[in-house]
């Protein structure tokens, strides 16, 4: 674009509103915070409320087949905005929009949109708003390059925790995962740009960053010799940030090396985010996980051997095509093992364009509903016993805001990234690290009295 166009653009928005909503994980919501940047260099103004707004985005998800549902359920809202106010500008991008049978659907049945782009387009964003304002009909940005783009605006969503991309893509290929298909191969950020943009954030006030990618492990393939670790071990030196945090690991992808330097800095948290999905090597096999469910427990073991109060959370898949119970007795019994402080639990939801879900022998609903039971029975159980080992402890705690659920009591999150729910009668800010006795669990979270702020980096 030339600076007359700039110009151009930047006149026609300024002062206008624009509403993002946000679907799927932390890697959209990156995205969203980048595309809320360049609309505010635009001179608009962020608004909550989608009436009010100018340009209505929606940064979609595509991991499930529900998710896809629920966002062109939700256009149907948009519809009828468009139809009390036509010169509103309608945005569908996200991973979504990297399949062509979605765009199909909108191109027939969604008239009303006006600009399409995948997520590796953002940076296109100011030149398909101009083609915008300057052609009718639907303008499409979705490109085939797997480029990265630096220095692109930023508008972070949370005062306290900034998220930070650090590769883009996976090359992993499970077989009931879309995510290769919709968001390329891997490509990893330049070792000095990551660390350039952490720098900046710690300058700025943040007091936690969250280093991402589909997989953070293969971060530095790329490289002849600088991995991941390598980039935490240098991350770990920029003393303004107190917190860091990163996800999601791939169990193939994660050594020794890379524990040894959790063990070892000071501002990384003790907390690993490692996806185990299922017990049984059958049916990891299946996944095309490409591990056993002995080199998983291997890594656990190590894990906690040189970060001993190490938390560990995980992501496990009921009802894979195929599995049997004894496949499924299997996944329980290492549950029992490594007792996980906490599990994100899915039950299998074919997704279109994956082997899986061309597979044969598909679980039946109810089969597959009875053994999610017993599987949330069980980590429910570990959870808490968990979260027992904190009562009448003092955690150390980054301010989030207000609990969700009153106005009086604060939310935030331990360095294990366990939730806390605290009174407190003195003023205190989002970002803020305190100092919290515990008083009694929940499952999910942690109830607590403040005692004082927190001289120290928060870890």
């Amino acid at each position: 674009m030339t600076n007359n166009n700039l110009v151009e653009l930047r006149s026609f928005f300024a002062g206008k509103k624009y509403y993002v909503r946000t679907y799927g994980c932390q890697l959209n919501e990156n995205d969203s915070e980048k595309i809320s940047g360049i609309l505010d260099e635009q001179g608009m103004t962020n608004t909550d409320n989608i009436n009010a707004a100018s340009v209505i985005v929606f940064n979609t998800c595509t991991i499930r087949e529900n998710a896809n549902d629920k966002i062109f359920g939700n256009l149907g809202i948009v519809k009828g905005i468009k139809r009390k106010s036509p010169d509103v500008i309608v945005i569908l991008c996200g991973c979504m929009m990297k399949e062509e049978h979605n765009v199909t659907k909108v191109k027939s049945k969604y008239k009303f949109v006006d600009l399409i782009f995948g997520p590796s387009d953002i940076y296109k964003l100011p030149a398909l708003l101009f083609n915008r304002m300057n052609e009718g009909g639907l303008i499409c940005g979705i490109g085939d390059e797997d480029l990265i783009i630096e220095d692109l605006p930023v508008t972070h969503k949370k005062k306290f925790r900034a998220l930070s991309t650090i590769i883009y893509g996976c090359n992993n290929f499970c077989s009931y995962c879309i995510v290769p298909y919709v968001r390329g191969r891997e490509r990893s950020r330049a070792p000095e740009d990551v660390l350039k943009e952490l720098k900046m954030l710690g300058d700025q006030g943040f007091k936690e960053v969250m280093l991402l990618g589909q997989n953070v492990n293969s971060y530095g393939k790329d490289f002849d010799s600088y991995d991941f670790a390598d980039l935490l071990s240098d991350a770990s030196k920029i003393d303004a940030i107190s917190r860091i945090r990163f996800m999601t690991s791939h169990p193939k992808d994660t050594d020794r090396k890379l524990l040894d330097v959790m063990a070892n800095g000071g501002n990384i948290m003790p907390h690993l985010h490692l996806p185990m999905q299922s017990g049984s090597d059958r049916v990891l096999a299946l996944m095309n996980r490409k591990y056993s469910a002995g080199q998983y427990l291997d890594i656990v073991e190590y894990a906690r051997k040189v970060i001993p109060d190490i938390s560990i959370t995980t992501d496990i898949i009921v009802g894979f095509p195929g599995e049997k119970e004894e496949d499924f007795s299997e996944t329980l019994s290492l549950m029992e093992r490594i007792r996980f402080d906490n599990a994100f639990t899915f039950m299998f939801s074919p997704r279109k364009g994956t082997p899986a879900a061309d597979m044969d022998d598909q679980i039946p609903d109810d089969v597959m509903r009875e053994r999610f039971s017993r599987l949330v029975k069980l980590q429910n159980k570990c959870t808490l016993e968990s979260g027992m080992k904190t009562l009448n402890t003092v955690q150390t705690v980054l301010v989030e805001g207000l609990s969700q659920n009153s106005d009086k009591v604060y939310a935030g999150r331990t360095p294990h990234n366990r939730l806390v729910n605290f009174t407190c009668d003195k003023a205190i800010e989002e970002g803020d690290i305190v100092d919290v006795d515990i008083t009694s669990v929940k499952t999910f979270s942690l109830n607590g009295r403040f005692l004082s702020f927190n001289s120290g980096n928060g870890g």
